[in-house]
């Protein structure tokens, strides 16, 4: 465990987001990891719920828990045309407040998926939310209108007929917003008092969307952009790029994970590099054509590296070497990444069934699955000792009342 913790992703967030917070995509770190204890094992779409609020529209957004808050987004009308962004008191469920925007981007997508695809990022101060039409908007925790900016306006060629879908990531007073495209493509540090572009760096044209991530050694933050062909890092202040490693078939879906001085980076094999520095270039660990991944992000967790495939192999693996230690079959398909917290992973199928697996040395073991019956798609977030899911109809907190 002592090593694992050598070089984990941190995101630095305002000082009024509390510690068991999930801000972001995969939580605070970006790598899907909570300390919460005592978190719940069996549920079903009527028992075990703290509560369940009813959604506008569909999503494929994490909820994402601040403050006391739970923001979600949304999207619904003719074309999914209306955006909406929800906040709900964590402890209760009762809804604070809703805002509605109408989108001024596309809303061509694959059947799939829908504009309310990347997931909003969150400090307890405010509520920075990216919809697939390019609309991005910052709300204070109450509601009110801080900024708001049409990047489809602003950059007309950005394209993307698919869907847009990775999420923005905060790092200090930096907001990391990646298009990548078949039109203008870049990664962006906004500045998140004013909304306006503290830098801006272009990135190869082609379809992609992988959230970035950012890391630190303890020492400096990273942020990681990984493309089809390239995992670059760059300097989250100022964009500056700082090392890049080249590959062939990198992902486009699943974001990588940095720990134990390794960066995990997904694609037709999985690939462990040492990361590199302005003079030194990274360097490949090892590779394995075995530890596949389709949509979801792998996990690092109690020192083990977790890979979960679409029809439903988790694999647990030595991060040291790529070695497979076991798999479990788990029922599929699955697009939503496993998330981890007090000793259990949870996996959640496209059907709404939460595979909750107890992780051991020789094995894994299922103790429950949760079934809600609902279309689930996006990655579960935790917080407060609750596991918050959402789908098209509902956004559900499991967990013991308040």
């Amino acid at each position: 465990m002592k090593r694992y913790l050598g070089y984990v992703g941190v995101l630095i967030m305002a000082s009024t987001a509390a510690a068991g917070d999930w801000t972001q995509f995969r939580g605070p770190n970006g790598a899907g990891l909570s300390n919460e204890k005592d978190l719940p094992t069996k549920w079903s779409a009527t028992e075990g719920l703290r509560w369940k609020a009813e959604l506008p529209g569909r999503g494929l957004s994490t909820p994402v828990v601040a403050n006391g808050r739970v923001y979600v987004t949304s999207c619904s009308g003719f074309q999914q045309t209306r955006l909406h962004v929800l906040c709900f008191d964590a402890a209760t469920g009762k809804k604070l407040w809703e805002r509605q925007f109408a989108a001024t981007g596309s809303t061509s997508c694959h059947p799939k998926t829908n504009m309310a695809a990347p997931t909003p990022a969150a400090d307890g101060e405010r509520v920075y939310a990216l919809f697939a039409t390019c609309d991005l908007v910052c709300l204070d925790r109450d509601g009110n209108l801080q900024w708001y900016r049409s990047l489809n306006r602003d950059y007309p060629t950005v394209s993307n007929q698919v869907g847009m879908a990775a999420s923005p990531v905060l790092w200090k007073d930096r907001l990391i917003v990646a298009l990548e495209n078949a039109g203008e493509s870049f990664v962006a540090g906004i500045d998140t008092k004013t909304g306006k572009n503290a830098w801006k760096v272009e990135r190869t044209r082609g379809i992609n969307w992988v959230t970035p991530v950012v890391t630190t050694d303890g020492k400096r933050a990273e942020v990681l952009i990984q493309s089809p062909a390239e995992l670059t890092a760059y300097d989250p202040l100022d964009g500056k790029k700082r090392w890049a490693y080249e590959g062939k078939g990198l992902s486009t879906i699943p974001s990588p994970v940095a720990a134990d001085g390794l960066i995990f980076v997904p694609g037709d094999d999985l690939t462990a590099i040492v990361p590199g520095t302005e003079t030194a270039a990274p360097k490949v660990k090892w590779t394995s054509a075995k530890l596949k991944l389709a949509t979801a992000s792998p996990l690092l967790y109690q020192g083990k590296l977790f890979t979960l495939n679409s029809v439903g192999v988790l694999s647990c693996a030595d991060p040291a070497d790529g070695k497979i230690l076991w798999t479990e079959r788990l029922k599929g398909p699955f697009s939503a990444s496993p998330v981890a917290g007090d000793g259990k992973i949870y996996c959640v199928n496209e059907e709404g069934t939460t595979f909750v697996v107890q992780p051991g040395q020789e094995k894994g073991t299922v103790l429950e699955s949760n079934a809600l019956g609902e279309t689930v798609l996006g990655s579960p977030a935790i917080s407060g000792g609750a596991i918050f899911l959402r789908s098209d109809q509902h956004l559900f907190c499991v967990g013991e009342k308040k």
